[in-house]
């Protein structure tokens, strides 16, 4: 049977462990952190952050695509309607050398 994630609780609780900071230091670090990431991919910001060691959080702008007509792939020789989507912002986040080693 496979485990369940860590709950927000217990991950502050064991970070609280695992530092010797209380649970409100903890909290407000992870905070603090979330506005820095916030800094770095928010417009007029660098587009990117990077939690060192870990991973690189990157904002793709995507272009507005029109609407079309392309075969449907489940019914070959049949054409369908494609939707138009409108210009947007993707958030990416790349893992880093150390985290990759973590999962293998």
């Amino acid at each position: 049977m496979a485990q369940k994630a860590a709950t927000k609780t217990e991950i502050l609780n064991n970070m609280a462990e695992a530092t010797g900071f209380n649970r409100k230091q903890v909290a407000s670090v992870l905070d603090a952190l979330g506005a820095e990431i916030n800094k770095g991919v928010s417009r007029g910001g660098p587009g990117q952050f990077t939690i060192p060691g870990l991973c690189k959080i990157v904002v793709q702008d995507k272009p507005a695509t029109e609407a079309t007509t392309r075969a449907n792939p489940f019914k070959p020789g049949e054409m369908m309607d494609v939707a138009a989507k409108p210009a947007r912002r993707v958030v990416k986040v790349r893992p880093l050398k150390n985290l990759k080693d973590m999962v293998a």
